[in-house]
């Protein structure tokens, strides 16, 4: 009896000791369309390493990007909240005429809290949040940082964007050899091998920026997917390529983590900053558009979560979640706190297997220029099964309910007035509070 007793005071004390806090990684790629991954329905690509990530824990099947374009998911991402309430509804761009972003000074910025609640923050890869100080990573929180600055660059081999090189370690001009990719991956794993036997735990923002365009694998890996696939297109062919190429990169990635002994303490997110891009040769699922659309196509991107004795592998949710909810999510996870101003939500309980129900409007919104756009902004809103669209300025607002017509061909805007209004007028009042904040640097 006294041993039982002994026992059971043991495990109970066990349940009461504080974990010990988690790693995180969070792994955001470039472009991916939800039909891109074998686990999600590709029939000619392979990817074992993100389809395994996707069975050791919780798979998404209703993941929003907070928009169908770069910059405004990674501020959303980065920020926890809406993008155009930071100062990033469209694409930060290398010339001041064609920029439609700047990142707010208000922003507190994912590592910051993380780095309070005592972690070590890093990003390896693609950062598109700004090119001069203050928006630069290692001024926005992260200790260290390791990638291009840029929105994309125009070969993944020589690095440079209209003949300028943007890749930095930390505000070190740097121009190493090889594909993006592979050095992307080389340096996420350099960083894993030296924080490995450190008490201090560590959150890494993996952002690579494969498959964006230029469609450009790798030699072997292109021969590879041509040998595999008899009938396959050259466009396809090249971007299937590059995606598996990326694949196997993180692969390795999560390799290392096993091999360091850091994976069974820690948490991974992966997703996708938006939908894929159909002239490249993207798959999207079975939805209507890509990137760049306010469709399904353009915002439903995969996604998963795993964390090794905390999450149920192989689990899946119907959740509707956003890319700002990974910031609030990591905080929570971490015993961080999160600023005031942030309007992403916890998926945390969704992730330990909790019911969880998130009631409220998703708002998508993106500026853009040129001739197609003119500087002008376009939108989406959705509240339960309907979403209202307003998928290009010049043309008129189209609502849907997608319980009825997930692939959005139904316009219902003459035949529901009164749902129509309302979500016009949750759209308005977006607009006059994300008014308040400006998108362009202050004159000096």
């Amino acid at each position: 009896m006294r041993k039982l007793l002994i026992t059971t005071l043991l495990i109970l004390t066990a349940w009461s000791l504080p974990a010990a806090k988690p790693n995180i990684l969070i792994i955001l790629v470039d472009d991916l369309g939800y039909g891109d991954l074998s686990s999600y329905g590709a029939t000619d690509l392979k990817s074992p390493a993100i389809d395994s990530l996707m069975a050791a824990g919780m798979r998404f099947d209703s993941f929003y990007a907070n928009c169908p374009v770069c910059s405004p998911t990674r501020a959303a991402l980065l920020s926890g909240t809406y993008p155009d309430l930071v100062g990033v509804p469209g694409v930060i761009r290398t010339m001041n005429h064609n920029n439609w972003g700047w990142l707010s000074p208000k922003a507190v910025l994912l590592p910051k809290p993380l780095k309070t609640a005592g972690y070590h923050t890093t990003i390896v890869g693609k950062w598109h949040l700004g090119l001069e100080s203050p928006n630069r990573p290692n001024e926005r929180g992260f200790d260290f940082f390791k990638g291009f600055l840029c929105d994309m660059i125009d070969d993944y081999y020589k690095h440079r964007r209209h003949g300028i090189n943007y890749f930095r370690e930390n505000e070190k001009e740097i121009d190493p050899p090889g594909h993006a990719t592979d050095l992307f991956t080389e340096w996420a794993i350099d960083y894993l091998d030296d924080r490995k036997g450190k008490k201090e735990p560590f959150f890494l923002y993996l952002s690579y920026n494969a498959p964006h365009t230029p469609i450009q694998p790798p030699a072997d890996w292109l021969a590879k997917v041509k040998a595999r696939e008899k009938t396959i297109t050259d466009p396809r062919a090249k971007l299937v390529a590059l995606i598996e190429h990326m694949d196997d990169g993180i692969g390795k990635v999560v390799a290392a983590l096993k091999a360091n002994g850091q994976y069974e303490n820690t948490l991974i997110m992966f997703s996708s900053d938006n939908g894929g891009q159909l002239n490249v040769g993207a798959q999207c699922g079975n939805h209507r558009g890509g990137k760049q659309d306010m469709y399904e196509g353009g915002l439903k991107v995969p996604a998963c979560a795993v964390w090794p004795g905390r999450i149920q592998p192989g689990s899946r949710s119907q959740l509707r979640a956003l890319s700002m909810d990974l910031y609030p999510t990591a905080c929570a996870a971490a015993g961080a706190k999160v600023p005031a101003y942030v309007e992403g939500i916890s998926i945390l309980p969704t992730f330990l297997g909790q019911p969880q129900t998130l009631k409220r409007d998703m708002i998508f919104v993106r500026r853009e220029g040129g001739r197609l756009y003119n500087g002008q902004d376009y939108h989406a809103v959705r509240r339960g099964d309907w979403k209202l669209v307003h998928n290009h300025p010049n043309e008129p607002l189209q609502l849907y309910n997608l319980a009825t017509d997930p692939l959005e061909k139904n316009n219902l805007a003459a035949t529901e007035p009164q749902k129509y209004n309302e979500l016009k007028n949750t759209l308005r009042k977006h607009f006059q509070r994300a008014g308040q904040v400006p998108w362009q640097k202050p004159s000096e």
